[in-house]
């Protein structure tokens, strides 16, 4: 394991946690080292590695897409683990180099370690809940590291999904689920008779299982479809709209039953629910267009807003949200812009930010600490809690605090409208859903 590995897991769990502090692991594998090869889905790019390598125990090298290995990516991604993966595309000699890859994965197999590949081969420019076609990689460098090894050893291959009420939204919601192992040994006679049949048979079957572990939606045109009617019944995982009340698994559990239910339909013929498509877009349109958001109309129509803790938060809050723009709004300003005008992908953004913004404030509140504790007040056990606690801990409360401000602004305007009618749309789009879609 090389160190900087060991001390990016540490710093991630830390790091992840802030910024998706509602994460369950379902399945979690628990050896360190297994020989085996973790099939993912890709539905947030840089992300993806970094949620499951910081939050599950198996020591991990990465099969990434060498266009991310910039000059200045480049040495951070080789001491994370992370191994380029060749593509047509790329304008390199494809075959040559990503043989030499596979020659190093056959190493980090044979002596215990694991690999994550994700398998869908590429992210969405804009999140969706589905899973693309699974390509053959990871089952082929599966028995390809057996021949290596003259099947002396046992190697798996596991599929997992990665579960994000969304993956750009600070604050919101995570759940990785594994399917069970698949012993590739277990495979040996059926691959040396027909080796073609057998990686093209457990492809499919670890395409199904990755897709039984995540919210599948078959019909991409009904995604839209899919993630209104969550966020009207505030069961299932979208990041803003949900009933805090409800557990994270459950909010899950009912983001995938919608999507099989879905899936078992005609939807493009059935006439109700392209109706009721019809409806939901309207609604969602309409409260666009009266620059209402259908959680704000929620708390104006429940009379949830509650100015008096509001108030004492801001007097109260003050002083940490200072201590917290002192320790991270500089690190984090410059980060901010460097990556949106360095990444034209805003696919990237979330994550990249989150790295080197983790990787800039560390380095900026050293220098801080150090000059307190030689200048200001010699404790040195005394800074090392403080630099672990009050920087993060205070910036997150500062985020917090200039997000509760505005949205403070925006009920006060808003409550001077009126909204009776939008919110009789919201009921009646309630109750078509509870009559077809019998979804609990």
């Amino acid at each position: 394991m090389r160190p900087v590995y060991l001390v990016l897991k540490f710093v991630l769990k830390y790091t992840l946690w802030m910024f998706y502090p509602r994460l369950r692991i379902v399945n979690k594998p628990k050896k360190r080292f297994a020989r085996t090869i973790f099939a993912s889905n890709h539905a947030a790019s840089f992300m993806d590695p970094l949620v499951v390598a910081g939050n599950q125990s198996p020591i991990v090298f990465f099969m990434t897409r060498s266009d991310v290995f910039t000059p200045l990516l480049k040495p951070i991604l080789w001491a994370a683990h992370m191994l380029p993966i060749y593509r047509l595309q790329d304008g390199e000699d494809t075959k040559a180099k990503n043989e030499e890859v596979f020659q190093k994965c056959n190493k980090i197999l044979k002596y215990g370690r694991n690999l994550l590949i994700f398998s869908e081969g590429f992210t969405d420019d804009v999140f969706i809940r589905r899973l693309k076609p699974v390509k053959k990689g990871a089952v082929r460098i599966g028995f390809g590291a057996l021949e290596s090894m003259n099947w002396e050893k046992e190697i798996f291959i596991q599929a997992l999904g990665v579960n994000y009420s969304d993956p750009n939204v600070f604050g919101s919601d995570v759940i990785i689920s594994n399917a069970d192992p698949i012993c590739l040994n277990d495979y040996r006679k059926e691959y040396e008779e027909n080796a073609t049949k057998v990686v093209n048979e457990l492809t499919k079957r670890v395409e199904i299982e990755m897709q039984e572990q995540l919210t599948y939606i078959q019909n991409i045109k009904w995604t839209n479809f899919h993630e209104q009617v969550m966020r009207l019944t505030r069961k299932g995982m979208n990041a803003i709209d949900y009933d805090k009340s409800i557990p994270l698994l459950r909010r899950w559990e009912y983001s995938r039953s919608l999507a099989n239910w879905m899936n078992e339909r005609e939807l493009d013929t059935n006439e109700e629910l392209i109706g009721l498509k019809a409806k939901l877009e309207s609604y969602f349109i309409t409260l666009d267009q009266q620059g209402v958001t259908e959680k704000e109309l929620i708390t104006l129509n429940n009379n949830d807003f509650r100015p008096v803790s509001d108030i004492a938060f801001f007097v109260f809050g003050a002083p940490l949200m200072v201590i917290g723009l002192i320790h991270n709004y500089l690190p984090y300003s410059w980060v901010k812009s460097f990556v949106e005008k360095s990444f034209k992908r805003k696919v990237f953004w979330s994550s990249v930010k989150m790295l080197f913004g983790a990787l800039a404030i560390g380095i900026y509140n050293i220098l801080f600490v150090s000059i307190m504790n030689i200048f200001v007040f010699p404790a040195f056990w005394f800074w090392v809690i403080y630099f672990f606690v009050v920087p993060p801990l205070s910036g997150v409360l500062a985020y917090s605090y200039f997000k509760r401000v505005a949205r403070y602004k925006r009920i006060q305007l808003l409550k001077e409208k009126q909204f009776s009618g939008i919110y009789a749309d919201r009921e009646n789009c309630l109750k078509e859903i509870k009559r077809l879609i019998p979804v609990a």
